[in-house]
């Protein structure tokens, strides 16, 4: 009689028992399935890679990068503000390159706290560079190349004129540095200096600012005792 009252009761709790367990395990399911879920989820994707808004320059591709882009960028009338005052220039259109090379380098900023580093009275201010290593970390942003020269187009060297020197290597062509630019300040001009630079604009407003600074005390270098910056370049209407 106990056997028979027990019986039952013995199933009930087994099956109790067994419908726990099936709960527990289907609670570890869950937990399991959510868990990767959230993995999934939070996996870091790759970012796109970026082209540069402008390509290193060379030898190689200068030109064709200049003759596209003179042709985007018409811009040709500059200001330069200097310690000395503010000095504006016109640049020629027929001197398509050197124009486009100036205006290029006046949009990457490349002219701003540079240096007239070379000073010759009655003769010449020279620019657009210094010893300062951020200048040649911005150079190296832009790239090393050399312009050609451009000297055919009926421009001289007249007091006032904006040439451009060339590279410090020794070569048959002349073949221009371009970060760098001269006035010439000398009354007459500098024509024996025709064929030779290629001219590609001319100072409209503040030659006697270009006097002033031509009058600075140098070393023997030619290098001003004191700095004179090149504070900004702008482009102007």
């Amino acid at each position: 009689m106990r056997f028979q009252l027990l019986f039952p009761m013995v199933i009930t709790i087994g099956l109790l028992l067994m419908n726990c367990e099936d709960k527990q395990t289907s609670k570890h399911k869950n937990t399991s399935v959510a868990k990767d879920s959230t993995i999934s989820k939070t996996e870091s994707q790759p970012k796109p890679k970026t082209e540069p808004e402008f390509p290193i320059l060379t030898d190689d591709n200068a030109m064709e990068f200049f003759l596209k882009y003179e042709k985007e960028n018409p811009e040709n009338k500059i200001r330069i503000t200097t310690d000395f005052g503010v000095i504006e220039i016109q640049l020629y259109d027929k001197t398509k390159f050197h124009r486009a090379n100036f205006v290029y380098l006046t949009k990457r900023n490349y002219f701003k706290n540079t240096q007239f580093y070379r000073v010759v009275k009655n003769f010449v201010i020279q620019g657009g560079s210094s010893d300062d290593y951020n200048i040649a970390k911005r150079r190296q942003k832009i790239g090393h190349y050399l312009l050609p020269p451009d000297t055919k187009r009926g421009y001289t060297h007249k007091r006032g004129a904006v040439s451009m020197p060339s590279s410090e290597i020794e070569n048959a062509y002349k073949l221009a540095s371009p970060f760098q630019f001269f006035i010439i300040q000398r009354d007459g001009g500098a024509d024996y200096l025709d064929g030779d630079y290629t001219v590609f604009g001319e100072v409209t407003l503040g030659m006697d600012v270009v006097d002033e600074i031509a009058n600075v005390k140098t070393d023997e270098g030619d290098w001003p005792l004191s700095n004179v910056y090149i504070r900004n370049v702008e482009l102007i209407k």
